[in-house]
């Protein structure tokens, strides 16, 4: 991509260039890049603002204009922290100290992609692409992942959401990025970039309006969401596992007309020291299946030597389990504690994760009595678009989410997990169904409209028809390793030019002081 030069407003003569590349702090600018990354963090849910989005990057990109490497890392960094510290402000309840190192390690990520990338002209083809780059680290690496509080979540609700089908969230995070770059190129009056740079999401939303988005299969599933209400900031070691069950069976029996399916949250059915099958809890679930001549899916956690299990588990009305997907992606330092050993050694409270949860291996998906196959994520696994990938891939024709965020105090990760959901259902063009025990719950369609959400610590049931559907995205087909690998390559196109150019630079002046010379 050729790209004009930009053109910063001329510098006062106390504030020459040298002078500025040379000082080593600018507290001006690093309140801006702090006020540049709290835009994105309002473009989040639960504030959900998007379009500040693209002002606070148009600001950053302005802010590491023609800087030193170290400077653009310390600028980034600070736009980082700003940016992640209230979009992950939920992890606060989960570990303190974790949530510290993630903030500030994440920020790290994009520091250093800011450094990587070139700081010159070039920087609007290579710093969007690294900053992706960055990005899909942090939905990977350590851990699992992280993948909250991600532009690709803050645009669910906007336009760019209809690139998902394209190519999921790392493409509208990539996107996010370029339409912010846009946005500081018109304001640098450099339009050949601003009109570049605008005509690639203006063209991909366009593009995947239009995308192979799947087909109904002409069945529906008429669906039963139970969530039983309750407090929220409640831990499960400080709760009855019994007044759980029972808030969810007396809502369930409110249910008074033919469905296909009743849909529980996440282990809100917790057995200790028996199997869930021999289990009162299973007999009583039997009942209410059998009353209604209808399939139960309830959230189950068991014993497992000196571990548990955290299951989504098929329950017939003749009380048969005949179907059971265990989970796969488990919330570090919820489910389990990693490197356990050395944190209990340096003082840290492991004891709130005193058993590790198992990891499930198979497909995500659960099978019903009809025969119809069902997609699973279980709450965590709704923020990785691989999850929902593996449901469909193996003939998911809905994607289903029970969750349970009642241990979190306020709704930062449950509004994202909502938009999480619509994300899901855009990539894979499948309805999805969420449910949890406080809230949120909600159906989304394959178009992503998002119906009938509940209120926090309500009890509710909420019944819709939900269309099966089959077919595949363009996304559902590649993934997100596509869009990583190109921004990798994008990244390191930008690179290569920027060297080209300081080469070209460099051999211009030695031509020129040789000339000099002889003149002399």
């Amino acid at each position: 991509m050729a790209v004009d030069p930009p053109g910063p407003p001329p510098l006062p003569a106390s504030r020459s260039p040298s002078r500025a590349l040379g000082r080593r702090r600018d507290p001006a600018a690093g309140a801006a890049a702090v006020g540049a990354g709290a835009l994105v963090a309002a473009s989040l849910p639960p504030w959900g603002w998007w379009p500040l989005a693209f002002i606070g990057i148009a600001i950053f990109d302005r802010l590491v204009a023609d800087r030193p490497a170290r400077s653009r890392f310390a600028r980034t960094w600070l736009f980082g922290v700003a940016w992640l510290a209230p979009g992950m402000g939920w992890m606060w309840f989960l570990t303190a100290p974790g949530y510290v190192v993630a903030v500030a390690s994440y920020a790290g990520y994009l520091g250093l992609a800011a450094a990587i990338a070139p700081g010159g002209r070039w920087r609007r083809l290579a710093l969007p692409a690294a900053l992706t780059v960055a990005e899909a680290i942090r939905l990977a690496f350590p851990f699992g992942g992280v993948p909250l509080a991600s532009l690709g979540i803050s645009q669910a609700y906007a336009p760019l959401s209809q690139t998902a089908r394209l190519g999921g969230v790392l493409l509208i995070t990539w996107l996010t990025f370029m339409a912010g770059s846009a946005l500081a190129a018109a304001w640098d009056r450099s339009w050949r970039q601003a009109v570049l740079l605008a005509a690639v999401p203006l063209a991909l939303i366009a593009l995947g309006v239009v995308a192979p988005s799947g087909h109904d299969t002409e069945r529906a599933l008429t669906i039963a969401i139970v969530q039983g209400g309750g407090p929220q900031g409640t831990r499960a070691a400080d709760t009855d596992a019994r007044v759980v069950f029972e808030r969810h069976l007396e809502a369930t029996r409110l249910i008074d007309r033919p469905v296909d399916l009743v849909l529980w949250p996440e282990n809100v059915i917790d057995v200790n020291g028996v199997p869930f099958a021999d289990s009162n809890e299973r007999a009583e679930v039997a009942a209410e299946a059998a009353r209604l001549n209808a399939p139960f899916a309830v959230g189950v956690t068991e014993d497992a030597g000196d571990r548990f299990t955290n299951a989504q588990v098929v329950v017939t009305p003749d009380g048969e389990i005949t179907s059971r997907y265990d989970k796969v992606r488990r919330v570090p330092f919820g489910e389990y504690m990693p490197l356990r050993g050395l944190l209990s050694a340096l003082g840290a409270p492991t004891h709130l994760v005193p058993h590790d949860a198992l990891a499930g291996t198979g497909p995500a998906v659960i099978d019903l009595p009809s025969g119809d196959r069902l997609a699973v994520m279980i709450s965590w696994e709704v923020f990785f678009g691989g999850r929902a990938r593996d449901g469909v891939v193996n003939g998911g024709g809905i994607l289903l989410n029970p969750t349970n965020g009642s241990s979190y105090t306020g709704t930062i990760l449950q509004t994202q997990q909502v938009a999480s959901s619509r994300l899901r259902a855009l990539e894979n063009a499948r309805s999805v169904v969420q449910v949890a025990p406080t809230g949120f719950s909600a159906f989304v369609t394959p178009q992503g409209e998002v119906l009938d959400r509940t209120g926090i610590s309500e009890q509710a049931v909420r019944i819709r028809t939900v269309p099966l559907r089959d077919g595949r995205t363009i996304y559902s087909r590649l993934g997100e390793k596509t869009i990583a690998v190109s921004a990798l390559v994008v990244c390191l196109l930008g690179v290569v030019l920027a060297r080209r150019d300081r080469r070209r630079g460099e051999a211009h002046v030695s031509k020129a002081t040789t000339s000099d010379s002889s003149i002399a």
